[in-house]
């Protein structure tokens, strides 16, 4: 539908023109929420990836007490409907004035990243040999040295496909951007939002098929990380 030639959504499309994304991206509403939205994305991922990859390791190789409350509150937001998550930021946001900036997104949309990084550090931990660990310990690492040297190069591909899916966890979420968003700072998923209430046009398609595409390629990186980091993982039980 995004290239019908058409002034309405209309299926099957009509004819074939590029017009809406040329409309897209030269549009400087879309083009503003598509920017905030891509800065909130990358934010959220560095922040996500260094909360949910220390809740990783404190749950596989930490000795803390209540470890199983921590790992089930670190994976409550993807239980929690997300309009709850969203009625609740607002709620918090609005007496501090947060709603619609920079810092108010990247704190919400991390509280909402965070469960997929710790599930994915969480699965490459459980897969590394913790003798490793042990080994460089014992020939005079210290902690930091150990982790830096040993554990993260081996689960190196847990935490990018960490990274990717809170990327794309923050850049395609609309609902609680709906309600932390306001007309200073307005996010993709909310620029869609009221453009189909207010202005039902192909580019909306257009943007829609950008989001997809885009997401489909980084889909198709974290495949390719789980490969790499499958044969790593191979390669190291066959060396010892």
């Amino acid at each position: 539908m995004s290239l019908s030639t058409t002034s309405h959504l209309q299926f099957p499309p009509q004819g074939m023109t590029w017009k809406w994304y040329a409309a897209y991206f030269s549009d400087p509403d879309w083009m503003a929420a598509t920017w905030f939205s891509l800065r909130i994305a990358i934010a959220t991922s560095v922040t996500a990836t260094m909360v949910g990859t220390l809740t990783a390791l404190a749950i596989v190789r930490g000795d803390v007490p209540f470890k199983t409350a921590l790992h089930a509150l670190s994976l409550g937001p993807m239980i929690v409907p997300h309009i709850v998550l969203g009625v609740a930021l607002y709620l918090v946001f609005s007496p501090l004035q947060l709603t619609g900036t920079l810092s108010g997104f990247l704190i919400g949309h991390t509280v909402l990243a965070v469960p997929f990084v710790v599930i994915t550090v969480t699965a490459a931990l459980q897969r590394l040999d913790p003798a490793l660990e042990l080994a460089a310990l014992n020939c005079g690492a210290n902690r930091g040295q150990t982790f830096f040297h040993v554990t993260l190069p081996n689960i190196a591909p847990g935490v990018a496909s960490g990274a990717v899916f809170s990327f794309l966890a923050s850049f395609d979420e609309a609902t609680v951007a709906f309600f932390i968003s306001d007309v200073g700072g307005k996010s993709i998923g909310r620029k869609m939002f009221e453009d189909i209430d207010f202005n039902l046009t192909p580019v909306i398609a257009a943007a829609s098929t950008v989001v997809v595409v885009a997401s489909l390629f980084l889909i198709g990186f974290v495949q390719l990380l789980s490969k790499a980091g499958t044969t790593q993982i191979n390669a190291g039980v066959e060396d010892q």
